[in-house]
């Protein structure tokens, strides 16, 4: 069973921005009841426009799970909009 939940929760994440990349990598996140989920692999990631802002859409997943993150460059705050069990 592959269960799919839609979310929209902020949460901390820990990042790398390296040189000669216009990318950051999350590399793991804390949720607000304190788990802390570290990422094991990136998937898709995409820029989302919403109107004037930009949003980066990252497909992650720390091998239980797969987690969509979403960083708005112009708040500078990450959401964790969706999760979904692997099997």
């Amino acid at each position: 069973m592959n269960t799919e939940i839609e979310l929209n929760e902020q949460v901390d994440v820990v990042a790398l921005f390296r040189p000669g990349r216009t990318m950051c990598e999350p590399i793991k996140f804390r949720r607000k009841n304190g788990r802390e989920v570290v990422i094991s692999e990136i998937g898709l990631r995409h820029p989302k426009p919403l109107g004037a802002r930009l949003v980066h859409i990252f497909d992650v997943t720390d091998g239980g799970a797969d987690y969509r993150l979403e960083f708005d460059a112009e708040h500078l705050t990450w959401r964790l909009t969706r999760e979904a069990d692997v099997w």
